[in-house]
Parts: structure tokens; C-alpha cells; sequence
């Protein structure tokens, strides 16, 4: 058969698809673009006498299978990590987080569920028979295993290379959606955020390689990084502030020992400038997470630098990352693999960096260095794994440092209406 003729055999409409998810099925996915199929799925709510497990997607507003209460005892969503949808949703007693460290959770999560339905979310088929995911890699085991894959194929898919394509002999439906690609912008940068971001830079080398998380931090930490040369980047995600630094020749991989002179990264979220850099660019290669993350292939990069942000953290450098308590927020995505890889690395350096407190809208100010965590809080990154904390105050050096190093070194970058209380504390409770 011709690739014309295989494309024509294997499309089928949403409706056609969505009678065949067989009752209590796993469902996963990989891409960007099947909001049709997720925003109709509800419609088969009521022949199923088992719920389906949705794993990783929330779906977009309209998803009534998520938000609509009728359909809670229907469909659960499970996820490594929570968005605003699924914090938003959480209460509702569908949602529930599996943890994971995301270098390891497809391959954990498929020891244990066989995927009934895998939906690829692609650009179009090409003339050789391919499709690609845009901003994501599909996981080739997934794929194996599911006993339906779906290609949601989209005219308005960007083309990112890396191990991206499936052959269409993978796939067993079609069905096309035009759907534009999420994009947002960068939020606004606080005179905190620059401080904090000044403080990161000093730490980092010229030539270094570098992973950032998303956020006001790690943009403003991207922006103090224009004055370096060489930097290489390996990462999780590939975000806004990552397109800059190359845009502005700041980062080339010149230096990178591992896929020189490629940005290489998992996934790619963030703004239209972003997905402009990254369509159809020689010098960017996604690859698995379970490949990025993995903290042994991390480790081999030129001095790699981690630099992720937390919600708070302990005198001894226990860093709570996730949770408000024990009320989940986000989830550990890849900080303690990026850690556990750079500390492991000639050179590397694991670096966390946050504002020292934070204002409540009632006017209360909260310390984000605590004595003892909030009770219930989830400890992300181990105090093991850390060789820096920085605030806007400055930097806590934690490697190889004694707990009562460590409790001074943090004192002296808490926020100061809080420090003669945190030193109170860490004697009564007898922290050193």
C-alpha cells in the first residue's frame, strides 16, 4: 500500500474511536492536540460499569469527563504531576497524583498497567509514511504494548526534531485535528526575582551546562545568564527563556561533552517564540524522558548545573518542592534527577533557588525557610542532594557542610524579619 492509501485505511472519525475504549480502559498519550477526542469522551459514560483510567491529561475546559461531576464515578485521572487543572480538580476525588521521578515513569507506570489506548497527538503524515510529536517524545514501549494507538494528526503541528517519529505502519487509527499549539509568555519579573537570578549567576561557569525549571525564577536566572559564554543546555524542559539565551549566542553546546552542540531536552513548553526556535531546528534534538532525566546520563555532561526552585525548605536542607503541606501542588518531576545527576558530575553543582518569604494577600508574611517543614510536606530532593540554596539575601553553600553549617548558612539568607526566630528554633530544637 501507498502512504496515501495507508492514511486512508486507518482514518476514522472521533466517534468511530471513541466506541471502541473498552469499559475500565487505561488510556495514555503523548503529544499535544487530541482535544477532540478527550472533549467527547464523556459521551460514552454510560455503558461503562468500570471506570476508565485517564493517565497524564487533564484536558482542556470543555472536557466534561474531568470537570463534570456526573461523570466523577466514570472517569479517575491519574498524573506524575499537578497543574492547575488537576489542583482545581483534586477536591473533587477524581484526580489522584502517582509519584514518580519522571525519569522512571512511564517504564514503572507500564510494569504495572497496560495501556488499552495510547493517543499520539502528531503533526500530518509525511510523504515517507511519518509522523512526529511536536513538543514531546512518545514512549516507544507505550506503543508496543497499548492495544490501540491513535495518531491525532494536526495541520498546525510544528515539526521539532529528535526521536520524535512513528511510522504510520505504528499506528493503527488516524483521525485529524486542526488545533493550535498551547503557547503562553513569560510572566513579569519582581526586583526579587533579578536578585535571586544575580545570585544563581555567580555560581554558574562559562561553558557550563544547564538545566532550568519554568517560572519567574528560573527566567530571571536566564536573563542574569546573558553575560555568560558557551552554556550548554540539557534539560527537562526546554522553555521561553532557554530560546533567549541561544537567540542571544549565549548558549551553542560548545563546550557540552555529551551532544555537543545540540540543546537537547524532554519536552518544550512556553511562548509562539519559543515553538518559532524550535520548528524545524537543526541544533535541538528531543529525546525520552527517561533518557534526559536519567540522573547517570546527566551526570556526563560538562559541569552540569541543576537549578530548580521549591516551595520550602528546612534548616538541614530538606527541600519540599511539591506539596503545601500535605495538600499536593505539583509533583517531583525531574528535580531529583537533575540533582542527583549534577552532583555526580566533575564540576556540576545542584542549586535551588526561591524568595526567602512570601506575602499572603492578607498582608502576612510567611518565612520559605523553615525549622521543621510543614507537617504533611513532601520532601522532594533529598538534603543529600543539595550543594546550594540561594535567596535574594545571597547563597547557603550545603556541600559537604555539618547541620550546624547548615543552619547558619540558611539563617544568614532568610528573610531578616525571621532570622533571630529560626535561631531560636534551631536551638531549642537542638539542630546542630
Amino acid at each position: 500500500m501507498t502512504v496515501q492509501e495507508k492514511i486512508k485505511a486507518k482514518t476514522r472519525t472521533v466517534e468511530e474511536l471513541l466506541a471502541l475504549v473498552p469499559d475500565g480502559a487505561v488510556i495514555c498519550n503523548a503529544g499535544t492536540g487530541f482535544q477532540g477526542f478527550y472533549s467527547k469522551l464523556h459521551t460514552i459514560a454510560d455503558r461503562l460499569t468500570k471506570p476508565v483510567v485517564v493517565y497524564g491529561y487533564a484536558g482542556g475546559k470543555d472536557n466534561a469527563y474531568f470537570w463534570d461531576d456526573q461523570y466523577k464515578e466514570k472517569f479517575v485521572t491519574w498524573s506524575e504531576f499537578f497543574g492547575k487543572p488537576l489542583r482545581d480538580r483534586h477536591p473533587a476525588g477524581n484526580v489522584s497524583l502517582i509519584p514518580l521521578h519522571l525519569h522512571a515513569f512511564m517504564d514503572r507506570f507500564l510494569d504495572v498497567y497496560k495501556p488499552n489506548i495510547y493517543i499520539l497527538g502528531t503533526t500530518m503524515v509525511d510523504r515517507h509514511g511519518y509522523v512526529r510529536t511536536p513538543l514531546s517524545c512518545p514512549n516507544r514501549r507505550a506503543i508496543d504494548m497499548a492495544d490501540i494507538v491513535i495518531a491525532c494528526v494536526n495541520p498546525l503541528a510544528p515539526t521539532v526534531y529528535g526521536d520524535t517519529e512513528i511510522s504510520i505502519d505504528d499506528i493503527d487509527y488516524i483521525v485529524e485535528e486542526a488545533n493550535p499549539i498551547n503557547t503562553f509568555d513569560p510572566g513579569p519579573l519582581t526586583d526579587v526575582d533579578r536578585a535571586i537570578g544575580q545570585n544563581v549567576a555567580t555560581l554558574v561557569e562559562d561553558g557550563s551546562t544547564i538545566q532550568l525549571g519554568i517560572g519567574a525564577i528560573p527566567d530571571a536566572v536566564a536573563q542574569a545568564f546573558m553575560s555568560k559564554k558557551d552554556l550548554g543546555i540539557h534539560t527537562e524542559m526546554i522553555t521561553s527563556s532557554m530560546a533567549d539565551l541561544c537567540l542571544a549566542g549565549v548558549v551553542n553546546g560548545s563546550k557540552k561533552t555529551l551532544h555537543r552542540g545540540k540543546l537537547v531536552g524532554g519536552f518544550a513548553s512556553g511562548s509562539q517564540k519559543l515553538v518559532d526556535y524550535l520548528t524545524e531546528n537543526p541544533s535541538v534534538y528531543l529525546m525520552p524522558l527517561e533518557y534526559t532525566n536519567h540522573p547517570a546520563v546527566v551526570a556526563k555532561n560538562y559541569k552540569m548545573c541543576s537549578i530548580n526552585t521549591c516551595i520550602e525548605v528546612d534548616l538541614t536542607g530538606q527541600i519540599a518542592s511539591e506539596s503545601i503541606g500535605p495538600r499536593q501542588f505539583s509533583g517531583s518531576g525531574g528535580q531529583n534527577d537533575t540533582a542527583e545527576g549534577a552532583i555526580h558530575c566533575p564540576g556540576g553543582k545542584s542549586i535551588i533557588a526561591f524568595a526567602s518569604a512570601i506575602t499572603k494577600k492578607d498582608g502576612t508574611r510567611i518565612s520559605k525557610i523553615k525549622s521543621v517543614l510543614t507537617p504533611g510536606s513532601i520532601v522532594t530532593l533529598s538534603r543529600n542532594n543539595i550543594d546550594y540554596i540561594v535567596t535574594e539575601y545571597g547563597i547557603a553553600p550545603m556541600k559537604a557542610r555539618s547541620v550546624r553549617q547548615r543552619v547558619d548558612n540558611l539563617i544568614a539568607v532568610a528573610h531578616p524579619d525571621f532570622r533571630e526566630q529560626l535561631r531560636a528554633e534551631a536551638n531549642k530544637l537542638m539542630l546542630w
